[in-house]
């Protein structure tokens, strides 16, 4: 992840600036091999901080990883506590390394939901990195992009009501203003592993444009080549934005 004033168009030529990622297979992953569970998850762990120094090598500024989603609260209770156990450990583990790399984290998504003591490890760890300048991690924790949309049309309805805007000064780009990650470059690229191919109520505002790229690379083997070629896939797609490309139609014959 880095960070820099190289403009739009040369971002673009050398590659995304935003990339997301659906970590998906762990249990599989793991079933494969004869493990339990919590050897895929654990596995799925280790395999970040190999990315996060590849995203810095790749001038890329922001990695997006959802973690943990609003819907995974159903998965059986063991499962569930383990994954918030390794959640602590990774933010007590890797947020001083983060901050020696200059690396900023950020978790969204609910808190509430967790317990007093991950809520504290969350809190330390943003704080401990906040002076990060080469390039930001988020990790989307209880996260879920309806809620994410909807807690931002609450927020500007709760304005409307205490008479601070109007109804009509409600669009796109207001409420675009309010979800999640709003201040950050626009999700340029989203890669799901596992070989399926959906965004499971991921980012649904922020993906808007986003290119998407799905491989069936179970997360735990999920390594430098494989984001190499992801990259490399997203550096062939013509991005339109809803235009069209220079020779109009005859273009896309």
């Amino acid at each position: 992840m880095s960070t820099g004033g190289t403009g739009v168009a040369a971002h673009e030529q050398l590659g995304p600036r935003h990339v997301a990622i659906i970590m998906d297979g762990n249990g599989r992953w793991a079933a494969r091999r004869g493990l339990s569970p919590s050897a895929g998850h654990k596995a799925g762990v280790e395999r970040i901080r190999d990315l996060i120094e590849a995203c810095q090598e790749r001038h890329i500024e922001v990695l997006t990883l959802f973690a943990f989603s609003s819907e995974n609260w159903q998965r059986p209770p063991k499962e569930v506590e383990l994954l918030m156990t390794l959640f602590h450990s990774y933010l007590r583990r890797e947020a001083r390394k983060m901050q020696e790399q200059g690396v900023q984290l950020r978790v969204m998504g609910r808190r509430d939901r967790f317990s007093p003591r991950l809520q504290r490890a969350i809190a330390e760890a943003e704080e401990l990195t906040r002076e990060g300048g080469n390039g930001t991690l988020v990790i989307a924790a209880d996260y879920g992009g309806q809620w994410d949309i909807a807690q931002a049309a609450r927020s500007l309805a709760e304005e409307v009501a205490r008479g601070e805007r109007s109804p009509e000064s409600i669009d796109d780009k207001a409420l675009g203003e309010r979800v999640q990650l709003a201040d950050l470059p626009p999700v340029d690229l989203l890669i799901r592993s596992s070989g399926e191919q959906r965004i499971s109520n991921f980012i649904l505002w922020q993906a808007a444009y986003s290119e998407f790229y799905f491989t069936e690379t179970l997360w735990p083997d999920f390594g430098v080549e494989e984001l190499d070629s992801a990259l490399n896939a997203y550096r062939r797609r013509d991005r339109r934005y809803g235009g069209r490309s220079d020779g109009g139609l005859e273009a896309h014959a």
